[in-house]
């Protein structure tokens, strides 16, 4: 007799929330009852209200119920075990509303399959792009991918086939591979999803990237708040290196290319891809001034490819499914999916895969469903710490790269933190300068020095202290931090300090800007 198959996320949202003692009353009620069970640990979906949400395999496909707890087992033990009735039932985890208008492609096996299994993985689709990649070679695997117009999912949205190529056609003896994991804006939650659900995805496009720009050697620079994913990457890494994915012939092939992971300390700036070297070199994570591009002199002097989680993880498939069919989804220059992380004060906090071009208020207000007070909207914040803050007069704003710069925001990583209608922005915005103050890496003045003293100057405004004369100091103060900067973190600081102050100037206790009138 077949045992009923279990899943059972371990997903570090849905730990959080009690998943461990779903697997432990799990266990508990299988010894008690005399009944075999096979648990299955997989990633999240993403519906991350639900969690932990569990489900079972039956011939009508997988049934899922949440969220569950510990001391629910009990009572759903028997039901569960066929996918019949109770409280907590869902149906097919596809048939949800939030799952089915999504288009999966990067996260198609994301609590799906068993995280640890390569067997699974190539069950899944898994392992289809190396092996396309072989057969193309390294021109034509970078040339497939500039057809798809994928374009760097970190935030700065850079063409990664231009990348590739640029690290292709430099000459040297050793190049590398970066996979920047540090995703330290708030609100977002992707890479760490994707590295605990469907780690050898990443690895996969890792090892791709590789072969395309004749690297040998690749990092993964996880932060270090990601232990959950750490564990499951170094698992991974043994599992490919083990099963000839890595190593002297990857996948039989006269390719070399090995993996390794590199933890970072906790630093928001070691995000930006060359204070990332410096860290993963062994030295203080500070901003390197450009030229040389990484591309040139990267990782250890040598050209080096830095990609973020998402845009490694969406080559597989594009390379399985052809550059067409990543191409033909998105919006204007923004083609393919990005996964929307939706968080804050929203009623459906969870990872929604889409292609570009959804409206700012059909994220909000339809996919999201508001706030999770019940109160007003007020304003939703996109791209982290950094990014803009956007009123509902802006909610028209299709999301992708263009349309958000045309406004002054960012879409950053494609986190989208909600907030209702009790939000201080004048606190917002002095949180802004405060948040780039602390996370400065000292290099250059305008971020040092002007970060410190915006604080000074927002906390001035709020005081009621020379209003008009602060709010123009503050003003060129921003544009010196944008203009001056070395890198995005002191540059981008104006956009939550300028939008809060442009749509929301009463929390500042003064007129609205000139911006705000048209």
């Amino acid at each position: 007799m077949t045992r009923p198959r279990i899943f059972v996320p371990w997903d570090a949202g849905a730990l959080a929330l009690g998943a461990s003692a779903v697997e432990r009353a799990l266990i508990a009620e299988e010894r008690k009852r005399g009944v075999a069970i096979e648990i299955i640990r997989t990633g999240s979906r993403g519906l991350l209200w639900l969690e932990p949400m569990i489900e079972v395999e039956t011939a009508a496909g997988r049934i899922a119920y949440g969220p569950v707890h510990g001391e629910d087992i009990a009572g759903l033990f028997e039901p569960l075990l066929e996918g019949g009735r109770h409280p907590l039932r869902l149906g097919r985890p596809e048939d949800l509303a939030f799952l089915r208008r999504q288009t999966r492609f990067t996260f198609a096996r994301c609590g799906v399959i068993d995280r640890q299994s390569l067997a699974d993985y190539r069950r899944h689709g898994g392992l289809k792009g190396l092996e396309r990649a072989l057969s193309l070679g390294p021109p034509a695997i970078i040339e497939e991918v500039t057809r798809s117009g994928l374009r760097g999912r970190g935030g700065a949205g850079f063409p990664t086939g231009i990348k590739w190529k640029s690290t292709a056609d430099a000459r040297a003896a050793q190049k590398y591979v970066v996979c920047n994991a540090d995703e330290g804006d708030s609100g977002t939650y992707a890479d760490r999803m994707l590295m605990e659900g469907d780690p050898f995805c990443l690895i996969e496009g890792i090892v791709i990237a590789g072969i395309a720009v004749g690297a040998t050697k690749g990092f993964i620079y996880i932060r270090s708040e990601y232990p959950h994913a750490i564990w499951t990457m170094t698992r991974a890494i043994e599992t490919a290196r083990t099963e000839g994915l890595l190593g002297e012939r990857v996948a039989g092939s006269a390719h070399v290319f090995d993996l390794e992971i590199r933890v970072g300390a906790g630093a928001y700036v070691c995000g930006e891809e060359t204070s990332l070297l410096d860290s993963l070199e062994g030295k203080r994570g500070q901003v390197r001034a450009k030229p040389p591009l990484p591309v040139h002199k990267g990782a250890f002097g040598q050209p080096t490819v830095v990609n973020n989680v998402i845009s490694l993880a969406s080559v597989p498939a594009i390379l399985a499914e052809g550059a067409e069919v990543y191409r033909d989804l998105g919006h204007g220059r923004s083609r393919g999916t990005i996964p929307i992380q939706l968080a804050g004060n929203v009623k459906y906090r969870g990872l929604f895969e889409a292609a570009f071009g959804l409206s700012l208020g059909e994220i909000v207000d339809d996919i999201g469903g508001g706030t999770a007070s019940g109160r007003p909207v007020r304003a939703v914040q996109v791209g982290g710490p950094l990014g803009a803050y956007f009123p509902r007069a802006l909610f028209d704003t299709a999301f992708d790269y263009e349309a958000f710069a045309a406004r002054n925001g960012l879409i950053g990583h494609g986190g989208v933190v909600v907030f209702d209608d009790t939000v201080d922005m004048a606190k917002q915005a002095r949180f802004a300068m405060e948040f780039c103050a602390i996370e400065s890496c000292g290099k250059c003045t305008p971020c040092r020095i002007g970060s410190t003293r915006g604080v000074e100057v927002v906390d001035r405004i709020i005081r009621g202290e020379r209003r008009a004369e602060n709010l123009t100091l503050l003003q060129d103060l921003c544009e010196t931090m944008r203009f001056g900067s070395l890198c995005a973190l002191g540059g981008f600081v104006p956009f939550p300090v300028i939008s809060a102050l442009t749509y929301f100037p009463e929390d500042f206790g003064c007129a609205p800007l000139g911006a705000a009138a048209e």
